[in-house]
Parts: structure tokens; C-alpha cells; sequence
């Protein structure tokens, strides 16, 4: 068919427009929220994203040499996902952009992720359609917390979750949990409802952030095995606050090295001697680390400075550990405070009195009590800003394959 040069100048234009549109959430909105946050909060979530955007855009017009044209697709290869930079879109061929667009992938796993399974998609949708019905993120973190955990009630326990492939994968469920899961899942939904970021893949990315060690996945020893450095690397992160001492907490002057003393009970370190001394020399960190907690016959005298949410861990006499078990603080309808966990007995429920609770857990000495944080609303705006910059990729991704259809017939 015969090409009408106007029209294909209007599509020209079109193009450039969109492309000009990403460039301005790439270079304007998103380097300025993220200078923002560098200043408020380092080593926030963000942090990990910003580090992704470091490739140039493509800088010549292609067809002006075949070394040029080389150099074009060699660029455009190697730009980052979220952050494309497609400042020079109108030096870039039809052909070129396609090539990439079409090689991009589809699923956001990491190395390491499991798949999202659709049942857990659509309880988590389900926990979000209540979440905005219930206007929860009008609500405190902690009331968020509670509401959220709500949820749960009655889903059944169970242990080991973690540990069912060798290969350290990061595991996700809505529907059955050990103490640590129901923590973990409630806190990063909640911590999403509280700034309106209902996005699933970000739920996925804060249970990763909460659970290894620098907020990332690298193997069995990057995961935060004991409690206490799970509460100390996300403190870091500004995700909890361990406001124990506040509550005239004592420390429980033990050392930490109960995974290697037991080293036969954990198959990946009986497996792997590297794993083995990585367990070790953490082990070694920790015990710089001062512990402290509240003694339980005192839980009841700090009630009015606990918060339903706040993150409870059972601390214990068991030589080598720090705590045994862990929920979430649930004030009751009569206004009681209690204690809602994933229960060893084999479900999510609440104990009614959180210290007549702890006071029957064999060998617990007292709680260790950390409250969580919201995400600041700095990071909330480059997610969003990141959600458009995608909506705009797929809108010039769609438009290009259009154009080209038609430039075909």
C-alpha cells in the first residue's frame, strides 16, 4: 500500500510526545522525589530503585551509519526496568523500539521468587476491597494492623513454611502461616494500606524487605532468623521501632548462637558449610546486640502505653534463642488488650489477655515489644510515579505495534 508521509509524521509526532511524557517522569519527578527521600530517610525503599536507573539514552539518528545503529540497539538493551530513559525516542527506529518492547519480561519475579499464586492474588484483592470500604488508611498503622490481622482469623497454622526448598525462594501465602508469616504478611499489607498503595508486586517487595537482611534475598543466610535482628535490620530501615526500653524493658544478657549449637536441626546449614559459617558469623554480630525485654509479671503495668499492632515477641529462657513466638498486641471490644498470632494449637486467633497469655508459654520470660511504622508518603509518590511511567510504556508500546500493523498493510 502506498505511504502517506503526512500521516506518518503525525504518528511521528504522536510517538514523541509519549516519549517526551516518560522522559519527564524519568528525569524530573522521579530524581527529585528520590533526592527528597535520600536527605529524609536512607536506606529506604526507595534506595533499592534508584539504584536500578543508570543507563543512557540512545544518542543517534539510526540509518545514519551501521556502527551508530549498532551502538542504538546496544543501548537500548541494556536499559533498566522501571526506569527507562527515552529522552532521544525520535532518534530511535520503529524497528528498534519493537525489538526491545518485545523482549521485555512479562513477570516481575526475582531470582529466588516464587510464582504468585491466584488464589493469594484474589485474598489479597479481597483484603483491599475491605481495606477501602472500611477507609482504613484514614486509620493509625496500628488500628490498620489490627483490621488487617482481622482478616485471618481462623487460617490454619503451619510450621516450616520457609524451608521446603533448598534453594532459598521467597515465600508468599494468604492462607496459612507460622508466628513470624502472619507478622510479616499482615505488616506489609497494612503498611501499603496506610499510603493507598493497593499494588500486589509491592506487597510481594516489603515481605522481601522485611525478612532479609538489607532487604534483600541472597540465600538461607541472608533471611532474618532471629527475632531480634529480624526488629534491629528493619528498625534500620525505619519499618519498625523496638520501643522496648521505652517501656522499661531489662536486658536478658544471653548470647545468640542457638541455629549453630543445634546446626543437625536446620538442614541447609548440615547441607552447605558455607551456610554453616554464615549462620556463625552472624551469630558473632549479634552479640553486640543488647536484648532487652519486659518481664512478664510487668506486661500488665505498660498496658496503657501498648498500641493495638504493636509487634510482640515472646522472649525466652531457652539457652542460646531470644524469642519463641511472636503477634501482633489486639485490643478487645471491651477495650482489654489481648494478643492475635498464628497459634501453634492450629490457627490465626486472638488470646484475650495478652500477659495471662505470655504467663502460659512455656519458657517465656517476658515480650520484647516493637511498633511499626508507616512507609512515608515520599515513597508512596514514586511508586505511584513509577505506575505511570509503566501506564505510559504500555500505551507507546501498544501505538507502536498499531502503527506498524497498519504501515504493514
Amino acid at each position: 500500500m502506498k505511504q502517506n508521509p503526512l500521516r506518518n509524521m503525525r504518528n511521528f509526532w504522536s510517538l514523541a510526545v509519549l516519549g517526551f511524557a516518560i522522559a519527564g517522569v524519568n528525569n524530573f519527578l522521579i530524581p527529585h522525589v528520590l533526592a527528597f527521600q535520600s536527605q529524609a530517610a536512607a536506606g529506604s525503599i526507595v534506595d533499592r530503585q534508584t539504584e536500578q536507573r543508570s543507563a543512557d539514552a540512545a544518542t543517534e539518528l539510526t540509518g545514519k551509519s551501521e556502527h551508530r545503529e549498532a551502538t542504538n540497539k546496544q543501548t537500548l538493551s541494556s536499559l533498566p526496568s522501571p526506569f527507562w530513559d527515552l529522552n532521544n525516542l525520535a532518534e530511535i527506529s520503529y524497528s528498534q523500539l519493537l525489538e526491545v518492547l518485545a523482549r521485555r519480561p512479562e513477570s516481575n519475579n526475582t531470582p529466588g521468587e516464587t510464582a504468585a499464586q491466584p488464589e493469594d492474588i484474589a485474598r489479597f484483592d479481597k483484603i483491599i476491597q475491605y481495606a477501602k470500604k472500611q477507609n482504613l488508611p484514614d486509620r493509625p498503622i496500628g488500628e490498620i494492623i489490627q483490621a488487617i490481622g482481622d482478616n485471618f482469623l481462623g487460617q490454619p497454622y503451619a510450621e516450616g513454611l520457609l524451608d521446603k526448598s533448598d534453594a532459598e525462594k521467597l515465600i508468599v501465602t494468604l492462607n496459612k502461616f507460622d508466628c513470624v508469616l502472619f507478622v510479616e504478611t499482615v505488616l506489609a499489607i497494612s503498611r501499603g494500606v496506610a499510603v493507598k498503595d493497593y499494588d500486589y508486586q509491592n506487597f510481594v517487595n516489603r515481605l522481601e524487605q522485611q525478612r532479609y537482611v538489607n532487604g534483600k534475598i541472597n540465600g538461607y543466610c541472608s533471611r532474618l532468623h532471629y527475632f531480634s535482628e529480624w526488629i534491629n535490620d528493619n528498625q534500620k530501615r525505619q519499618t519498625v521501632e523496638n520501643i522496648t526500653t521505652q517501656l522499661g524493658g531489662v536486658p536478658m544478657n544471653k548470647t545468640l548462637n542457638f541455629m549453630s549449637q543445634h546446626r543437625s536441626s536446620y538442614p541447609q546449614m548440615v547441607k552447605d558449610e558455607a551456610t554453616y559459617q554464615c549462620i556463625v558469623n552472624q551469630e558473632a554480630d549479634l552479640a553486640k546486640t543488647i536484648v532487652n525485654y519486659i518481664p512478664t509479671n510487668r506486661i500488665k503495668s505498660v498496658y496503657s502505653q501498648l498500641k493495638p499492632g504493636d509487634i510482640v515477641a515472646v522472649a525466652t529462657d531457652v539457652k542460646g534463642l531470644d524469642v519463641t513466638h511472636t503477634g501482633f498486641v489486639y485490643r478487645n471490644a471491651d477495650g482489654n488488650l489481648g494478643l492475635i498470632h498464628a497459634s501453634p494449637a492450629g490457627a490465626v486467633t486472638v488470646a484475650y489477655d495478652l500477659q495471662t497469655y505470655i504467663s502460659r508459654v512455656e519458657s517465656a520470660i517476658g515480650i520484647v515489644v516493637a511498633r511499626a511504622k508507616p512507609p512515608n508518603q515520599i515513597g508512596s509518590i514514586v511508586r505511584t510515579s513509577v505506575r505511570i511511567h509503566e501506564g505510559l510504556k504500555s500505551s507507546l508500546q501498544t501505538r507502536l505495534r498499531f502503527d506498524i500493523k497498519k504501515q504493514i498493510i
